[in-house]
């Protein structure tokens, strides 16, 4: 069956590794898939607000599937919106405080948030994510919607990380999943709200089969996704892990390797001939 739906990563894998990708080929791209009835979907880690920033010129016309899939939305319509309750914010950021090496934002629906004590160069990294960063002073009382928490440190330091939340968080009824995100980061999302349930969304919205959806990552937030998709591509740069379950490779990020695929699905090129 044809291509109806293209699922996209961000970092590591439609951006090359000084966060840009090629704008002028993809709009050459996008207008031949917007002509072909392709729905083109941004699934990534990262923020709506700063997602959206990759691409103003068509912003209000694809779809995202942002913060891992805890938001999704289509232009102006917000398809779901995942929300932690208040007790359980405060539970994890109990487990997090037993954290010292980590620097923790709280993602909601209005915003992204960090303690005041958080120094500027953490900020200033983390704005490479995140659109709408607040420093407050007290994470407990945040007034919004919150439904994930993204965690950055030392990469060498992600495993042993993984495996202590994976410990605390499954003794009070797996509240939130930990899962890498790739570049030293650990989202905890709530358990269902990967991306793969977000394009299913999508999917349902639009009639589209997994059969008819293409996905293309390179992290372990990218897996599920890659599962569901019949046409699913790990990047060269990708992990271990990825590069096992997609059906098919392309080049590295910094290659346009995510371009690469698109470029084949156009030109109806294997495995799409």
């Amino acid at each position: 069956m044809a291509v109806k739906l293209i699922a996209v990563d961000m970092d590591g894998t439609f951006l090359d590794d000084n966060k840009q990708y090629n704008a002028q080929r993809f709009a050459r791209q996008y207008a031949l898939l917007k002509e072909k009835g392709i729905h083109f979907v941004v699934a990534s880690g990262n923020q709506y607000f700063q997602l959206q920033h990759y691409f103003p010129e068509i912003k209000d016309e694809i779809a995202f599937v942002a913060e891992n899939g805890a938001w999704v939305s289509h232009g102006e319509e917000i398809i779901f919106c995942g929300e932690l309750a208040p007790e359980r914010v405060h539970q994890v950021l109990d487990i997090l405080a037993k954290e010292p090496d980590i620097s923790t934002v709280v993602c909601g629906r209005n915003g992204a948030y960090v303690h005041a004590s958080m120094p500027d160069e953490v900020m200033a990294m983390l704005a490479n994510h995140y659109r709408r960063l607040e420093k407050r002073d007290d994470l407990y009382a945040i007034d919004d919607t919150i439904f994930k928490f993204s965690l950055n440190l030392a990469h060498e330091n992600v495993d042993a990380l993984l495996e202590r939340l994976h410990g605390e968080l499954g003794a009070i009824e797996n509240i939130m999943h930990p899962v890498s995100s790739g570049f030293g980061f650990v989202d905890l999302i709530i358990p269902g709200c990967h991306k793969a349930h977000g394009i299913a969304l999508l999917q349902q919205k639009w009639g589209i089969d997994d059969c008819e959806v293409l996905a293309i990552g390179d992290s372990a937030n990218d897996l599920e996704m890659l599962r569901q998709a019949c046409y699913s591509f790990a990047m060269d740069n990708a992990t271990e892990a990825v590069a096992k379950v997609a059906r098919y490779k392309t080049q590295s990020n910094n290659e346009e390797g995510a371009l690469n695929v698109i470029a084949r699905l156009l030109a109806r090129e294997t495995p799409f001939a």
